[in-house]
This record gives C-alpha cells, structure tokens and sequence, in this order.
C-alpha cells in the first residue's frame, strides 16, 4: 500500500504557507446529546470555502516549474474547480476548468470569482473528467485530476495531520465520501498515528457510488439521484487510486436522506451559528444516526465546505 503517512508529512510542509490551519470546535449539543466528546474540523472556514485548496496547492507544488508553465487543466462540479483557479492565480499560472452541463451556478460562479478560465462539457462529473484529460493531452497541458491522484490525496491529509495536533484522542473520525479523495487521504494519515482510530465514510443515499463500488468489489457505475450533497454526487474514474485506499482505509459507511442533510445543515446554522454545504451535513447526519454506538467516545467530523447557493438554501430553511 502506498505510504500516505509520509506522503501526507510531506505534504503539509509545502501547502502551509498556502492554506490555513482551520480551527477545531468542540460541539457541546452534539456532545450531550451524544454522551460523547464530539470535535467539528471547520474546513468550512478554508480558503475557497472548502478543503479543497489543499489538495491542489499540493498537486502544484509537487510538480516541477517548467510542467506548471505548460498550462493546467481540471474539471470540476465546483468547489475543486474554485481551489484550483484560486492556486493557480496565487501561483501565476494559467489554467482552465471544465464543469458538467447543469452544474450548481454558484459554484461556477465562484470559480469564476477566482478567475477560472470555465467551459462546460458533458451531463456529469466523469464525463467532464474524461474530456479534460483528452483536452490536456491534445494540448500539451497538464490534467489535474479532482481525487485521482496520490498528491491531491496527500494534500487532503493534511486535514488529520492538523486535527491529530489539535486533539489529544480521537476514536472516530467521519468523513464525507464522494469520489475517494479527502477520505483516503484523512484515513491513510490518521491510520499511521493510531491504526485503531475508526474511519466512517458518509454519503448521501440518494448517491453512494464509492459505497456500493466497495459492495460489489469493483468501480460500479449506480443509478443516482439529485442530492443536497452535490459535492459528494457523480461517479468514479474506472481506474481510480481510490477505490483500493477506500476499500483498505475505511472501516464502516453509512448513508443519510435528503431530508436528513436538510435537517443538517438548518442545525447547524442554529446552533453553531455557521453556514455549510450539504456534502458537510452528511457526516454530522451520520453521526446523529449512529451516536448511540459512540457514547463516552471521542470522535471528529469534518466540515468540509460552506459553498452552498442561496436558493437551495433558500429552500432547505423554508421547509423547516
């Protein structure tokens, strides 16, 4: 298996100067409503507004000068696609972002916030993947993959590195599983400090597409339906690095409703006075629905993005 501990060590010596070390947050409802010590990792408050930045600076900074001149390529449902227009601005490059047709328009927005060069091909997240890679060779450009990729990977670690040192003890930490890549790399750092510390992998039911690929054995392409976890929905690449570091790294998954992301992050915002995306209730929803298995524990939940638009919002607060 690849050693993502070093990896990930490596890793947060470049992309500090780049992100911030986002603030730990001991939830006291959760707490007593739980009967357990229960942690929040704010990467809602992250630079672009989600975890991802970490993952790119890292993919940028592990790569020589002259490959980064070349131009840059990437394809995204949002929050990627804005980590990457972020970096690559910080770091004076150019590069371009393919998105899905129907795509939510804050976040294309917001990758054009950040001064992302945006065009749009094919229905969905893989379809958009497979395109930007073809463009990138036919161009001579580099792809920069949203999750396949080990230093993305590594990037996203740092998270675990971070919380590992702001948190004396930890048994569980739950994480929001989409495409692999913030998980694998959480649980490849977490699991070298304490190989005891259980990793929960939270999806939406409505798309558990690495869930029902672990299931099966294989990359599985599953039926999927519209999720207030957007930034978790879509299918997987068939040759992804992840579905192995899932499969071996994770210890258990669990799926939530719509309504119970809904119910999430319309909590969230009243009790921790905080807004957050629908990928990021996924795993506070998961663990509401699995608390009375961690009484007296000490478990983490990674909040991994804020991006969420005002209409959908909008709606989540009125049906409340």
């Amino acid at each position: 298996m690849v050693d993502l501990y070093s990896k990930v060590k490596e890793a947060a010596e470049k992309v500090r100067p780049f992100v911030r070390r986002t603030f730990v947050a001991e939830s006291s409802y959760l707490g007593v409503s739980s009967g357990s010590s229960v942690f929040y990792k704010l990467e809602n408050l992250q630079i672009t507004g989600s975890f991802k930045p970490r993952g790119v600076f890292s993919k940028l900074l592990s790569m020589d000068e002259s490959g980064r001149a070349v131009g840059l390529v990437t394809a995204s449902t949002g929050n990627h696609g804005a980590a990457f227009a972020y970096a690559v601005s910080r770091l004076g490059l150019n590069g371009t972002v393919f998105v899905p047709k129907g795509s939510d328009p804050s976040k294309v927005k917001l990758i054009e916030r950040f001064g992302g060069d945006v065009r749009f091909h094919g229905e969905d997240a893989v379809e958009a993947e497979r395109y930007a890679a073809e463009y990138a060779a036919s161009k001579g450009m580099i792809y920069l993959s949203p999750y396949n990729d080990l230093d993305v990977i590594a990037g996203h670690g740092t998270i675990a590195l971070e919380l590992l040192e702001q948190v004396d003890r930890l048994d569980a930490i739950f994480v929001a599983l989409g495409s692999g890549g913030l998980i694998s790399g959480i649980a490849g750092y977490a699991k070298g400090v304490n190989p005891d510390i259980e990793i929960v992998g939270c999806s939406p039911a409505n798309s558990p597409v690495m869930m029902r690929s672990i299931e099966a054995g294989r990359i599985v392409d599953v039926p999927t339906k519209p999720t207030l976890s957007d930034g978790t929905a879509g299918g997987i690449e068939e040759d992804a690095v992840t579905f192995g570091l899932c499969r071996d790294l994770v210890d258990r998954f669990v799926t939530v409703s719509e309504e119970e992301i809904a119910a999430g992050i319309r909590t969230f915002l009243e009790r921790e006075h905080m807004l957050i995306e629908g990928a990021a209730a996924v795993p506070i929803m998961s663990f509401v629905k699995l608390r009375d298995e961690y009484r007296s524990k000490h478990v983490a939940i990674i909040v991994c993005g804020a991006n969420i638009a005002y209409e959908t919002l909008r709606r989540v607060i009125c049906k409340g």
